[in-house]
């Protein structure tokens, strides 16, 4: 198949096209990559990034959701909140070991990040989002902490 016909294979088979150019990668056959598709290697590869940052800061709203909970609700506490908020911590650590530049992100992030935390903790609590601060009440090291647990 030649170069043009599979660039088609991107918007038809995006597995193929995906293959196809891989192997061209791999084999620093980068001549016979057309334009248009190394500017969708570019994109793809972008796309990825910022995928890593959502799972980021998706964790991290949860996470936070979840402290929350923990802070507002001591009666309603339970191992299976106690786990939520361990297994987000440990994901997140993970994230950033894999992709340690998203740790500016994060702390970038937890401003806009609480506002979901706040909407997620509220549906799942039942409590009325004026009980919660307006700014994140936890900073990023309390957070990410596995020994910390908000106390009302």
């Amino acid at each position: 198949m030649t170069t043009k016909s599979k660039h088609k294979d991107y918007e038809k088979d995006f597995y193929a096209w995906a293959i196809h150019n891989a192997k061209l990668l791999r084999a620093g056959k980068l001549a016979e990559l057309s334009d248009a598709d190394i500017e969708h290697i570019a994109e793809e590869i972008e796309s990825m990034g910022k995928s890593e940052k959502r799972e980021l800061i998706n964790r991290l709203a949860i996470l936070i959701a979840h402290l929350l909970k923990w802070e507002h609700q001591p009666i309603r506490r339970s191992k299976s909140w106690e786990l939520t908020i361990r297994e987000q911590r440990l994901e997140l650590i993970d994230l950033l070991e894999d992709s340690p530049s998203l740790k500016s992100e994060l702390e970038k992030q937890v401003a806009h990040t609480y506002k979901k935390a706040l909407l997620i903790a509220e549906k799942e609590t039942g409590l009325d989002q004026k009980t919660f601060k307006k700014e994140c009440p936890f900073s990023l090291k309390q957070i990410l902490n596995q020994h910390f647990f908000p106390e009302k």
